[in-house]
């Protein structure tokens, strides 16, 4: 009798022949593209380093801005991934950029230039209210022991929230409220950031600011000239205020 068995062998060895094939071809091919894609990426993020040091010398140091501290923190912190993805070709420009909500990151020479006032020291604790993107939390990270940030747009604090910690910002507190009123919990506060525009000092951050501790502010209304102003606090308690340079930020949100 005509065993069948072995007649089909030979056709389905036949089938399965250009399968073999193509899975040898296939194989090299998708790794030559997976190595291409990791190179490509490698790249890119050498290439954003190469934009970040050339922001500092030329935007920042060039401006005389010379604490090493900033400028390393300005150097490490990846500021385009803090900004939309379509616009981060615009990243390291010399200017602020929109983020959504009628918001903004600043100017890079003004983050760097605020965080210098505030002269943090390593075993800092800081307040910054108006978190935005995180990008001037993730750069204080960098220097101070531990940030406490508040949003008062909950879409803006939330997305914060979650890229500072898929970037493993690991001393930075994030909280959606609202920073006019500080962060009680956590006062006082060796140096406060306000990173958008109120037409006075708020009274619960002078009282959250601790003694011998600096803030930084813009103050002025939103159709006026706002000045940076720097807030010192002394050892006995006294409030003194500096007039730094005129500045243009959004104005402080509130509830």
């Amino acid at each position: 009798m005509l065993n069948l068995r072995y007649l089909a062998l030979p056709l389905i060895r036949a089938a399965y022949k250009p399968l073999l094939v193509f899975f040898l071809l296939c194989v090299p091919y998708l790794y030559l593209c997976q190595m291409s894609y990791c190179s490509s990426l490698k790249g890119d993020s050498e290439h954003y380093k190469r934009l970040r040091y050339k922001m500092v010398e030329e935007q920042i140091a060039a401006r005389g801005i010379d604490d090493e501290n900033v400028l390393q923190a300005m150097r490490d912190v990846p500021r385009h991934l803090f900004v939309p993805k379509r616009k981060r070709s615009s990243a390291y420009g010399d200017f602020p950029l929109p983020i959504g909500y009628g918001q903004t990151i600043s100017q890079p020479y003004i983050v760097a230039l605020m965080t210098k006032l505030l002269d943090p020291e390593r075993d800092d604790c800081a307040l910054e209210v108006g978190t935005g993107s995180g990008y001037q939390a993730a750069v204080l990270s960098q220097i101070v022991r531990k940030v406490y940030t508040v949003e008062i747009i909950p879409p803006l604090g939330k997305a914060a929230e979650k890229r500072l910690k898929e970037a493993a910002y690991e001393n930075i507190t994030v909280k959606v409220g609202d920073g006019y009123y500080g962060w009680e919990e956590y006062a006082p506060f060796d140096c406060i950031i306000v990173t958008a525009a109120s037409d006075h000092i708020p009274p619960p951050l002078i009282r959250q600011l601790k003694k011998g501790g600096k803030m930084a502010i813009p103050v002025g209304g939103p159709f006026q000239v706002q000045n940076l102003m720097l807030i010192e606090k002394s050892e006995e308690g006294e409030i003194q205020m500096k007039n730094i340079l005129p500045v243009r930020f959004v104005p402080l949100r509130r509830k």
